[in-house]
């Protein structure tokens, strides 16, 4: 979890780079540090300073979680060693600097895939954990840290302790976002696989309640499961969508001239997005024309389609720096999650966004399965919606407080890997595990060592 910054992390201890989130937006100085063994990890720790420290992985991070104004920053990306796989068993021990795409690289021609990946294979393992990721499989297979075995963590008082799931402390370090220390090792449980693409169905949606309709009558025949909404559509129209779903395709499925290397990892990239791009280059009218084309070239239904890894789960990843098409400005991404049951909130905000014409084209709708045991793991059961919106929309800050009060009226949580602005005040009312964090935050960290922009906003 993390940012991007403008300086050479190779570099042992820089000070005063500046560092912010994958939103680009609210960034602060901090000293980088780039520890290559664990021995360094732990002096870094020792050496943090009055401001504290807080770990960082590859720059994915949406918000502020994995930054730290006038403290340090702990780069971790040099620990990326893959320790062993269980090629049998289906496990893999790794360092918490190893990134998603290392493992599929690793695993893959093994038979196995990672458990649970976000929308970029582009994070690494610590940070998997750290946020407690998600993904289109947390209907089947929960979020990231229900497949970890057990980890490694340097904790405040520079040891390294071995954390196992059913635990205080590995409750409190999945989701924790890096504030109960450092990850420095995980031994992670594997999926099978017999091949790398994936079978895929595709199919339009008119409107929300037709998309919902079809996700919960339909979803339980799939692995993996999302929708892309269009949140400038209104009327009628309000909520329509693209679904689609898949599982791995099985070896049977391939024709015969792919069946000769059914496990090979395939992935490819475009040029990078330039970092100077005209501003306002996201409108109403440039997003509402894309999201109209992207509707209408949709597939009305279509079945078994074969796609490769990388553009079902990844498909920004084949865009460098795609974030930069905010301009300088930024943005932020929104998410939220309402249980079941609480439908009409999600028609509401939905149909806010909607006539606010928020230019969004990158919104996702996904159902959630059964909690998972991090106190501040974001993933309830329920309807969860992600959203991007250029930072400088005239009254965005104003317009997403009013959206989170109706989140938390209606039970539901912000997503905190993503947030950037939340308030303290309505943090308690989402996270009711909260005063337990901070009660064993303050006994396992009495000094504060770990410590983040985010952290102090909310009051972690």
């Amino acid at each position: 979890m993390s940012a991007d910054t403008d300086s050479d992390p190779d570099i042992m201890g820089l000070d005063h780079t500046t560092v912010t989130g994958w939103g680009r937006t609210a960034p602060t100085a901090a000293r980088l540090i780039r520890p290559r063994s664990y021995e360094e990890a732990a002096a870094a720790v020792r050496d943090c300073g009055a401001r504290g420290g807080i770990p960082r992985g590859l720059g994915r991070a949406y918000g502020d979680a994995a930054q730290n104004a006038g403290g340090s920053v702990l780069d971790m990306t040099a620990l990326d060693r893959v320790h062993a796989v269980d090629a049998d068993g289906g496990t893999v021990l790794c360092d918490a600097g190893v990134s998603l795409h290392r493992l599929m690289e690793v695993l893959l021609p093994l038979g196995w895939f990672v458990p649970v990946t976000p929308g970029t294979r582009y994070v690494t393992v610590g940070g998997a954990i750290g946020a407690d990721i998600h993904g289109k499989n947390h209907h089947v297979s929960g979020s990231f840290a229900r497949h970890v075995l057990a980890l490694e963590l340097l904790t405040a008082d520079g040891e390294i302790r071995t954390v196992i799931p059913g635990t205080p402390l590995f409750d409190a370090t999945a989701g924790g976002m890096g504030l109960t220390g450092v990850i420095l090792t995980a031994t992670i449980r594997l999926q099978p696989v017999e091949t790398s693409l994936m079978s895929v169905d595709t199919e339009r949606a008119t409107d929300l309640d037709d998309l919902m309709a079809r996700l919960a009558a339909t979803d339980h025949r799939y692995r993996y499961s999302v929708a892309w909404i269009d949140l400038l559509a209104r009327g009628a129209a309000t909520g329509r969508a693209v679904l689609t779903r898949g599982d791995h395709a099985p070896l049977d499925a391939l024709p015969a001239r792919l069946r000769r290397d059914p496990l090979a990892f395939r992935t490819a990239r475009l040029p990078a997005t330039p970092e100077l791009l005209p501003e306002g280059l996201l409108s109403r009218t440039t997003v509402g024309l894309f999201n109209e084309l992207w509707y209408r070239k949709a597939p009305r239904a279509r079945t078994g389609r074969l796609q490769r890894i990388s553009p079902f789960f990844h498909p920004l990843d084949g865009v460098p720096h795609w974030n930069r098409v905010y301009g300088r400005g930024g943005f932020v991404q929104y998410q939220f999650v309402v249980g079941y049951g609480r439908e009409d909130a999600l028609r509401r905000i939905v149909r806010r966004i909607s006539e606010r014409r928020c230019p969004s084209f990158l919104a996702v709708l996904k159902r959630f399965g059964e909690s998972d045991p991090g106190w501040l793991s974001f993933p309830v059961p329920g309807w969860t919606l992600a959203l991007d919106i250029p930072a400088g929309l005239p009254g965005l800050g104003a317009f997403l407080d009013e959206l989170d009060e109706e989140v938390a009226a209606a039970g539901g949580r912000v997503y905190l890997a993503k947030d950037a602005r939340l308030r303290p005040e309505v943090l308690a009312a989402m996270y009711p595990r909260l005063d337990d964090f901070r009660e064993l935050r303050a006994r396992m960290d009495p000094r504060g060592v770990f410590v983040s922009d985010l952290a102090r906003r909310l009051s972690l």
